[in-house]
């Protein structure tokens, strides 16, 4: 039994029918991809793993429990942590007070700082921001505050939506090395990301999602050398 098991869902946005059967699986300690054109259903297939979005059909199960029986909250207890698309920092709060809410279903205090010395490590940047109100962040900052406060949930899967979305090419390499230090420390993750190239070099396998429906899955290094993939999202000719 995989650690999460999307299978067959269809969700909608009133009438609009946004997954067409989506189904994926990702094991434990893995780092999968799912890659695709904007409007694909990346997103909402991320929204509808946490609980933002109720499927009208098809499961979601992690760790054998079907998930779409739960409020969003209550799949976040259960270790599944959303980074949304957008980063969703808190503005009027510092750095550390949006960390801490990342830890709010948690009372271990030792365990909590000690995880917020640990985002701070991966972060160094955000620790010279401690105090700093996070609206008045640089966008990258944002992004790496938003990836330390789901570290603060302690994740069982880590659902990361386009986290480099609109930073320079400096910063997108840090992201991915965050993703490898990650993965290295045997964090799972459900990776979104438009960037086709950098997804799969960090992924161990990826999906392939258009208007909806997955039409190909396979190991990343098996899709980095598909035609398809290579003419449409990765710009080789």
């Amino acid at each position: 039994m995989a650690l999460l098991e999307v299978d067959n869902i269809h969700s909608y946005y009133g009438n609009i029918h946004a997954l067409k059967g989506v189904s994926l699986t990702v094991e434990k300690g893995e780092v999968v991809s799912l890659i695709g054109a904007n409007g694909a259903g990346k997103s909402t297939t991320l929204k509808t793993i946490s609980g933002l979005i109720h499927p009208r059909q098809g499961t979601v199960r992690f760790e054998g429990k079907d998930l779409t029986v739960y409020p969003a909250h209550k799949v976040a207890a259960m270790g599944v942590v959303h980074v949304p698309e957008g980063r969703g920092v808190f503005s009027p709060l510092t750095v550390e007070e949006n960390l801490d809410l990342g830890a709010y279903t948690r009372n271990d205090k030792a365990g909590i700082k000690q995880d917020v010395e640990h985002v701070y490590s991966l972060f160094p940047r955000l620790k010279e921001r401690r105090t700093q109100l996070s609206g008045t962040l640089s966008g990258g900052e944002q992004q790496m505050l938003a990836i330390g406060r789901g570290l603060m949930a302690r994740p069982r899967i880590l659902l990361l939506d386009e986290p480099s979305m609109g930073l320079a090419p400096v910063l997108v390499d840090g992201i991915f090395d965050i993703i490898r230090t990650l993965h290295k420390e045997g964090i799972t993750i459900l990776l979104v990301e438009q960037n086709a190239h950098m997804a799969l070099q960090v992924s161990n396998r990826g999906y392939v999602l258009q208007t909806g429906e997955i039409v190909l899955q396979d190991t990343a290094e098996s899709l980095r050398q598909n035609e398809m993939v290579q003419q449409v999202y990765l710009g080789l000719a």
